[in-house]
């Protein structure tokens, strides 16, 4: 863990756009285009889909902020960008976020093609939609993203501002709506249906997690998620670290990671209810910082509903407490995973804690907010009976 390694030699810094499509990577693409295309079901455990977790109501939350900053935005664009941009809810370029710093399935407006007055805008939408910490954690991870690109002197291909914002739905005339950030380890999609706002998957990332300098020396990403992980680990008894304990090797990736919205995971691990009362604190600390990233309002919202679940929860656990590790929570309304990762821009091929991955995921069939949507449509655009009695 605490070994020096340098950075990986590339030749020279990659571009954008690759330049030769290998078949490696027409096969890359091929696969995730084929899965984006699947079906949406969301991801359930091996018994399929468990209905009636989302049900469509009014959480009292305030969203005229992030509404009223989606349409400035909108406004700010010109009409070329606002096509760009700018998708139907049901658009399946939702599902083409991913992690990968190369360019292929991109879609939306690149930040980094606005001026100062259109980034502050777009990333004011985000900024609306969540708290000050969740911004904030947003903000420093792009931060670290220039950070890599100093260190691989690839400021071109690795940068702040080398991120895609869409938006889908009409916020301006008050249906549903949402927008999505993404790019290299910043991949964000938030919904709203009425006052209700589905803010996953989200997966965070970050190659490093600190600025040692540049820019940004001193940005700082997960040390919460870290220790508190590993705190929750270590404060649990021998029996129950090893119902804990899901694999003795941390996965290759995460499980339910980007194009991996149909995955099967059944739960495994040590359900909440087992905690004592300072394991049980320290748990709903950790949850807290992921559920947290959402605006107050919202994450109380989110909250409840976890907790809800709670004695259906389950806290797995693979890796070495002392060195690297994963852990992820399991309910019928939350996936969390997190998990440290080897190098890609450093040289070290073994996990470390300097690359860390993370994914929230709602299962059953919300994620993206589908099963609100769902029920939204059946609720308000039933079709009419004609005059004869038949459907319109």
């Amino acid at each position: 863990m605490g070994e020096p390694v340098g950075l990986r030699k590339r030749g020279n810094p990659p571009t954008r756009k690759p330049e030769i499509w290998t078949p490696d990577l027409l096969d890359k693409v091929a696969w995730r285009v084929k899965a984006a295309h699947e079906p949406f079901r969301g991801v359930a455990t091996s018994d399929g889909i468990r209905p009636g977790l989302f049900p469509l109501r009014d959480t009292g939350a305030d969203v005229r902020k992030v509404y009223r900053a989606a349409e400035e935005y909108l406004a700010g664009l010109t009409e070329e960008r606002r096509a760009e941009g700018r998708f139907a809810m049901d658009d399946e370029s939702w599902r083409h976020w991913n992690n990968g710093a190369r360019y292929f399935l991109r879609h939306g407006v690149l930040l980094e093609d606005l001026d100062d007055i259109g980034r502050r805008q777009a990333m004011n939408v985000v900024r609306e939609s969540l708290s000050a910490a969740g911004y904030g954690q947003v903000v420093d991870l792009m931060r670290l993203n220039l950070t890599i690109g100093e260190l691989s002197d690839n400021t071109h291909g690795l940068n702040e501002w080398l991120y895609w914002f869409s938006v889908y739905g009409e916020p301006e005339n008050g249906g549903p709506w949402g927008w999505q950030l993404d790019g290299h380890h910043v991949n964000v999609n938030c919904v709203f249906v009425g006052n209700q706002m589905v803010l996953t998957p989200s997966f965070l990332g970050a190659e490093p997690v600190t600025a040692g300098g540049g820019k940004y020396a001193g940005t700082v990403a997960f040390r919460g998620e870290e220790a508190l992980g590993h705190e929750l680990f270590t404060q649990l008894d021998g029996g129950q670290r090893e119902r804990a304990t899901i694999a003795a090797e941390k996965p290759e990736e995460l499980l339910v990671g980007a194009f991996r919205d149909n995955y099967e995971l059944d739960y495994r691990g040590l359900r909440l209810a087992e905690l004592s009362a300072g394991q049980r604190e320290t748990a709903l600390q950790l949850l807290g910082l992921y559920v947290n990233r959402a605006r107050e309002d919202q994450a109380r919202t989110r909250l409840r509903e976890v907790l809800d679940h709670e004695g259906d929860t389950y806290f797995g656990w693979a890796g070495d407490p002392d060195g690297t590790f994963y852990y992820r929570f399991h309910s019928p309304v939350i996936i969390v995973e997190f998990e440290h990762m080897p190098g890609v821009i450093f040289d070290n091929d073994y996990p470390s804690r300097r690359h860390i991955h993370t994914v929230v995921r709602t299962p059953n069939g919300n994620d993206f907010g589908v099963d609100l949507l769902r029920q939204h449509h059946e609720r308000h655009h039933r079709p009419r009976p004609s005059a004869q009695g038949e459907e319109e």
